[in-house]
């Protein structure tokens, strides 16, 4: 009696390690509780269709949620990098008037030195737009004139802060 379960011992051993390629041998499919598996001995030798769906549906809950946490992330780096863009921007108002002058030159330079102070600007993109907004808003004949002087005062304001006091 003990040879024949020792038999069947190895038999089973046999089985499991080869595996069941076509569902031929006593391997049951099931999609049962788990009590119901522990109730079946063949069951316990071969993974359950049920444990094979559960490792499954599980994986995919958990790449779900991963996808969901990685867009939510995501999505707070964008409003944080716009709301750092937004905080940098400036929001200056000028009104273009028409003047009549003598020495459109000397005009040019307080108008332009006052804009540089009352709104603060020494970042170059802002004095980019600055420069734009001059030259769009006058006559072709003064844009020479313009860019002369906005050199000349950028210059003035922003090479002198930088030079070393070494001087002293």
């Amino acid at each position: 009696m003990q040879n024949s379960r020792a038999a069947a011992a190895a038999a089973a051993k046999k089985q499991k390690l080869k595996g069941c390629s076509a569902l031929c041998c006593s391997c049951r499919l099931s999609v049962s509780s788990s009590s119901e598996e522990a109730e079946s001995s063949s069951s316990s030798r071969y993974p359950t269709i049920s444990s094979l769906t559960h490792a499954m549906v599980q994986e995919r809950l958990d790449k779900m949620i991963r996808e969901r946490e990685e867009a939510k992330n995501e999505e707070m780096r964008r409003r944080r990098r716009r709301a750092e863009r937004d905080e940098k921007t400036k929001f200056i108002v000028m009104i273009a008037m028409e003047k009549s002058s003598y020495d459109p030159r000397e005009d040019f330079r307080e108008s332009i030195e006052q804009m540089i102070i009352a709104n603060r600007i020494c970042d170059p993109k802002d004095l980019r737009r600055l420069l734009n907004y001059y030259v769009s808003m006058n006559a072709e004949e003064y844009r020479g004139v313009i860019l002369e002087v906005f050199h000349q005062v950028c210059t003035t304001f922003f090479l002198s802060c930088k030079q070393p006091s070494s001087q002293v």
